[in-house]
């Protein structure tokens, strides 16, 4: 039974489908009757919950504050910023009528002709339009600005190719949006939140990530700059993790936002608008999983610790079930999360197998043997080793384990990534190494033509220019024209 509930297609076989394995057999999430859509199950919505409840916290430390705004757009709102219509036009759902009606033919329901829109209704694929046209009512004078604003919400873009995390027609996530008065504060928030995101992916989700700027190609439709965290995924491709972006005044400027400065003088205000999904969920399963099962950062894990108590007859049972609460007790006290599994409907082996699977940090294991010598064997996920430790300061010993573990697989992530970046200076190696996955740095001339040419002849996209990066000097891999530094390449989720 154990066997059958851990069986993973190993990544080395196919990494697609052990990856789709996992996500179905850890219970995190499934197809639903909604094609490209998905059902995030209870599990798999824990974790993002404590994603979002973090990240939700250093949203409030840096000034932000919740808002909601509707889920549809007018048409007309779309066509307003040029770029913006354009990025999203192809994937955008559309309503067009505001009632059914029962079937002359007598066979359920169909669309009320005569209740067709006067103007159709985008549902959201982001909300720059529509917030914009509400800041407009809000903003008069300096006074009334910065306005920081986020929602958590859902966004559908049509998506045709889907996978669940990565790539569904709607999912969840949260988008900021805020107003300046000046350029200098615009770039600012755009460049501090970029930051809260990857201290969020390498504290949090102990996560690696590269911070950058995206190429005029990459960048966010309808934003001067787009800022970025990039992640090596264990396939070797890269994965968008969050982008923050400078908007200049191009979406006040769409909707008439003026305001008027200190001296009176009206002037455009200054935007950004920066966001992270449930791809957040995609990142952290493919970064730290193995072919066992998922393997979490304890500060993100549904529960921390699991106790699964070995008995022979109830007596046994409730003598471990005491013993088990006094460490329960000791353990919350130090604000660990614990699962206690003293259900009777499936053997020690086949829970050792399943919490295994969905990645539990830690896994404690009491029988009899050890009431008597006052001792617990104590398993870790992220090395699957396991040693019988003493019971006396066991909430301390768990504490400092679960530190170990977050500091080990990002460790662990940090070392695939820098054992996967490598530095190229001509075409034909770029292509060659490739094939190997991971990051490559190369020198790029700049223009867009060379980067499309890059993409159609390789499938590799700039994914960003490391704001951290090197900034020496070279020649384009592809033209041998003139290149201000090294961008950051690869295949990409």
């Amino acid at each position: 039974m154990a066997k059958e509930l851990k069986e993973l297609t190993p990544r080395s076989e196919s990494y697609t489908q052990w990856y789709q394995d996992l996500v179905i057999k850890a219970d995190l999430a499934e197809n639903s009757a909604v094609r490209g859509c998905m059902v995030i199950k209870p599990y798999g919505y824990a974790i993002w919950e404590k994603m979002q409840r973090q990240l939700d916290d250093m949203f409030k430390e840096t000034g932000h504050m919740n808002a909601y705004f509707p889920l549809f757009i007018p048409k007309s709102f779309l066509s307003r910023e040029a770029d913006h219509v354009e990025g999203f036009a192809k994937e955008c759902a559309v309503v067009t009528h505001y009632r059914l009606k029962a079937n002359p033919d007598g066979d359920g329901v169909v669309v009320d002709p005569q209740a067709k829109l006067e103007e159709e209704l985008i549902v959201r694929p982001t909300s720059e339009t529509i917030i914009w046209n509400t800041y407009k009512n809000w903003i008069q004078s300096h006074r009334d600005l910065p306005i920081l604003c986020n929602q958590w919400a859902n966004v559908v873009r049509w998506e045709m190719r889907t996978r669940l995390f990565l790539r569904t027609a709607e999912f969840l996530w949260q988008e900021g949006h805020t107003a300046h008065a000046t350029k200098d504060e615009a770039e600012e928030e755009a460049r501090r939140m970029l930051d809260v995101y990857a201290t969020f992916a390498e504290e949090y989700m102990a996560m690696p990530v590269v911070r950058g700027v995206k190429s005029a190609n990459e960048r966010f439709a309808g934003a001067v700059d787009t800022y970025t965290i990039e992640a090596l995924m264990q396939d070797g491709k890269a994965l968008q993790s969050g982008t923050s972006h400078f908007l200049g005044q191009n979406f006040a400027k769409a909707f008439n936002v003026t305001f008027a400065d200190k001296d009176g003088n009206r002037d455009y205000v200054w935007a950004t608008s920066w966001g992270v999904s449930t791809r957040l969920m995609g990142a952290l399963i493919m970064t730290h999983s193995d072919d066992n099962g998922l393997v979490l950062p304890p500060k993100l894990a549904p529960f921390q610790v699991v106790i699964v108590p070995i008995y022979r007859n109830e007596e046994q049972l409730a003598q471990i079930d005491e013993k088990a609460q006094q460490i329960i007790a000791a353990l919350r006290a130090k604000g660990i999360s614990v699962k206690y599994d003293n259900s009777d409907n499936k053997k020690p082996g086949w829970k050792f197998a399943e919490y295994e699977l969905k990645g539990v940090p830690v896994r404690l294991a009491m029988g009899a043997r050890d009431l008597e010598n006052n001792t617990v064997e104590v398993a870790r996920r992220d090395t699957l080793t396991k040693e019988t430790l003493s019971l006396d300061n066991i909430e301390n010993t768990v504490a400092d384990l679960l530190d170990d573990i977050q500091k080990n697989i990002f460790r662990k992530a940090l070392n695939y990534r820098q054992e996967h970046t490598i530095t190229v200076d001509t075409y034909e190696e770029f292509k060659e190494k490739l094939e190997e996955g991971g990051f490559i740095l190369a020198h790029w001339d700049g223009t867009p033509e060379t980067e499309e040419r890059i993409k159609a002849e390789t499938k590799a996209t700039i994914r960003c220019i490391p704001l951290a990066g090197d900034t020496t000097p070279g020649v384009c891999m592809v033209t041998g024209k003139p290149s201000v530094q090294r961008v950051l390449f690869a295949r990409a989720y």
